[in-house]
């Protein structure tokens, strides 16, 4: 059975990285993978929370939220009138706040505060995962800015950190499942990586039997070799954006 998009079991979904494309915060990129559109934000705030008050180091903390028409039919949008935030809502968010935390030496961002903002425009699959890999451009084009103006004086990047999906379904291995893929896979997981492939985090779900470790493995490693490739596309759309990457990281 050939996938929708007539991709091979190993390809990427076609993706793009727009910098710049919301001209009032301090970083971000509208980020496409196939039919999943992610606009990511960061907004930077002098100060921190209170429990990181004089310790002389920086916070990177994230919101997402879907929009109300992302996928097939209108949804009400959580956190309004009255609706709570729903607890994937809030899964996602504090995943992509821990991988872009690892990404960077908070010390050397200071006391300030980095807000990421992932809003879904259109969702077919892999939201969290291009908010990640997304998020992580507008966030080096903030702190790039920053940079510029002295107000931060060393490189805190440690690694750039991206993210993709793997699974197994319909009987073969496959990479970056679009919907239609991930909602009738037996097993799927998200890697999150940097681009030299140092994992950051591993979500894994068999949604049938369990899988054999050798299966997990080995989808781990096909998810590996496409963070490496979306590593490459993030790189070049930080040159667009006129970002020195080599400067920005931690020495």
């Amino acid at each position: 059975m050939p996938r929708t998009d007539g991709r091979g079991d190993t390809e990427l979904r076609a993706v793009s990285m727009e910098p710049g494309w919301h001209k009032g915060s301090e970083g971000s990129v509208l980020y496409r993978a196939g039919n999943t559109v992610v606009l990511c934000t960061v907004s930077i705030e002098e100060g921190v929370r209170d429990f990181l008050r004089g310790q002389s180091k920086g916070w990177v903390t994230a919101e997402y939220l879907m929009h109300p028409r992302a996928g097939g039919r209108r949804q009400n949008r959580d956190g309004f009138n009255g609706r709570p935030l729903g607890g994937r809502t809030q899964e996602i968010a504090r995943l992509i706040g821990r991988a872009l935390r690892a990404s960077v030496d908070l010390v050397a961002l200071g006391e300030r505060t980095f807000h990421v903002d992932c809003d879904v425009l259109e969702a077919d699959g892999g939201t969290r995962t291009a908010s990640i890999t997304g998020s992580m451009v507008a966030l080096a084009i903030a702190i790039d800015k920053w940079k510029k103006r002295g107000l931060i004086t060393q490189g805190p990047i440690r690694g750039r950190v991206a993210a993709v999906s793997a699974g197994e379904a319909f009987g073969r291995s496959m990479l970056d499942l679009a919907y239609d893929e991930d909602s009738r896979a037996d097993m799927d997981l998200n890697v999150i990586a940097t681009d030299t492939g140092k994992i950051v985090e591993i979500q894994c779900t068999a949604e049938t039997a369990p899988i054999d470790r050798k299966k997990v493995d080995s989808l781990v490693d096909m998810a590996l070799e496409g963070i490496i490739h979306l590593g490459r596309l993030q790189r070049d759309a930080l040159t667009k954006a006129g970002v020195n990457v080599l400067d920005l990281m931690a020495r």
